[in-house]
């Protein structure tokens, strides 16, 4: 019976001691790790910009930043979604003519993470405007958005910003 369970204690440390051995990695195989890891400092400078061209409530100076496939989805907190970035820009647009004042303010929690030409972030904001009725508006939001490397440049191929529910 002991024998039995020597062999056994055996077995089982092999395939333990098999994948705990690992081989020398590759000039590639370092640098696609590299490729993985995000570069928050380029992300944080590019998501701040982006947050400043939104605020210039010009939206040509945030289109340079959006894929323009018409088949892409981007949420917004509201209408339900935009597909592709000239019905996003169309109705952002129309609502930003509701408003005397309007601006997007990043929190300090940006997340980003990497893998070789696609990046995904999250982050919260506040949106802080006034609307030219008068009615001041104070919403806080969530932002997620997928960024894809194209010649070159990141480009937002789906976006999704949301706000919580009030409580209950």
């Amino acid at each position: 019976m002991k024998n039995w369970i020597f062999i056994l204690c055996i077995l089982c440390m092999i395939p333990t001691f098999a994948f705990s051995q690992s081989k020398p990695q590759t000039q590639t195989q370092t640098a696609e790790k590299e490729k993985a890891k995000p570069n928050t400092d380029e992300f944080a400078t590019m998501v701040a910009d982006y947050y400043k061209a939104w605020n210039t409530l010009n939206l040509q100076n945030p289109a340079k930043y959006y894929a323009k496939d018409p088949a892409l989805i981007f949420y917004d907190v509201t209408p339900l979604q935009y597909k592709g970035w000239n019905e996003y820009k169309a109705g952002v647009t129309k609502l930003l003519e509701n408003f005397s004042s309007f601006k997007l303010i990043m929190n300090d929690d940006l997340v980003v993470t990497r893998r070789g030409k696609t990046a995904w972030m999250t982050l919260t904001f506040r949106i802080s405007g006034k609307q030219k009725s008068g009615t001041a508006m104070e919403l806080d939001c969530r932002h997620t958005a997928i960024w894809e490397k194209r010649k070159g440049s990141w480009v937002i191929v789906h976006e999704h910003i949301s706000a919580p529910l009030p409580p209950l």
